[in-house]
């Protein structure tokens, strides 16, 4: 692209392939044969992209993945404002989706700089339209915590979520997160667990989170999207759930917010359930 004094530079995010290069649009080609800079999350596999769509990329190139995001901004700001258009690509899919891209854009924001994007590919929404479960509502929560109580910790804020959940996960941690969302949200919650999407290999797993769990144990591997079904409304007697309360407090919960989680989970007074432990407390002390 020829460079024009008077013109106004842009960022433009673009959508990658995720395995299948028939995905790539015209726009993506286009881009990648005219941007001033190509910002690239592994330079390498953008000039490999170029080459597999037969795109010679004439503009300067700069890698912009996670530990050099911050110092390559002020660059890409000061080439924009001279007129230059900056392409920002990662590897695969959608650019600030769990991959660099958000503090980019935050920065041209604040600078009234234009920001436009080319859609297409996207781990996220493939996987919803995938998965077979209710997802006219959805939430994205990028990769689980690696930890195990740390990761219990979030499924519990899954409890009562009413929209679907997408989130991504290691294929060596996938048996781990699944046995505790089994322990967590119970047996019969549904999820599909979607691995190598748009490549040979893809696959999607459907079934109860109990199913997939033990179908996970045989190890897995490629690139995994889970998809959770939402969860639905529950109610019940306030002294059948002292034993949930009980296990938050063993694992360190407050009394208190132990009986608030537990109450908002399944629809019942909050007082009514702290009454009931410590009813259910008094009984074990005779």
């Amino acid at each position: 692209m020829t460079e024009d004094a008077t013109a106004v530079g842009r960022l433009v995010l673009a959508a990658t392939p995720m395995g299948d290069i028939g995905d790539a649009s015209q726009r993506l080609r286009d881009a990648l044969g005219s941007a001033d800079v190509v910002a690239a999350e592994d330079t390498r596999r953008t000039k490999t992209l170029a080459k597999s769509l037969a795109v010679e990329i004439t503009g300067r190139v700069v890698s912009f993945y996670d530990h050099v995001e911050a110092a390559r901004i002020p660059a890409l700001l000061a080439d924009i404002e001279a007129g230059r258009t900056v392409l920002l690509v990662t590897d695969a899919g959608m650019p600030s989706v769990s991959d660099p891209g958000y503090r980019l854009v935050a920065a041209c924001v604040e600078r009234d700089l234009p920001v436009t994007c080319l859609p297409g590919p996207s781990a996220v929404t493939t996987a919803l339209a995938l998965s077979g479960l209710p997802v006219e509502r959805f939430c994205f929560d990028g990769f689980p915590p690696r930890k195990g109580g740390q990761r219990r910790e979030w499924l519990r804020s899954l409890a009562t979520e009413s929209r679907a959940c997408v989130f991504f996960e290691a294929p060596h941690r996938l048996a781990d997160c699944l046995a505790d969302a089994v322990e967590v949200l119970g047996p019969e919650r549904r999820a599909a667990v979607c691995r190598e999407l748009t490549k040979t290999y893809e696959e999607v797993k459907r079934g109860t989170l109990a199913e997939l769990a033990a179908w996970a144990t045989t190890g897995v591997r490629g690139e995994i999207t889970v998809v959770l079904e939402g969860a639905q409304p529950k109610s019940a007697d306030p002294a059948d759930l002292v034993d949930e309360v009980e296990s938050l407090t063993a694992e360190g919960t407050g009394l208190k917010d132990a009986c608030a989680r537990i109450a908002s989970e399944y629809n019942v007074s909050r007082r009514e359930l702290y009454d009931a432990v410590l009813a259910a407390r008094r009984d074990g002390a005779d």
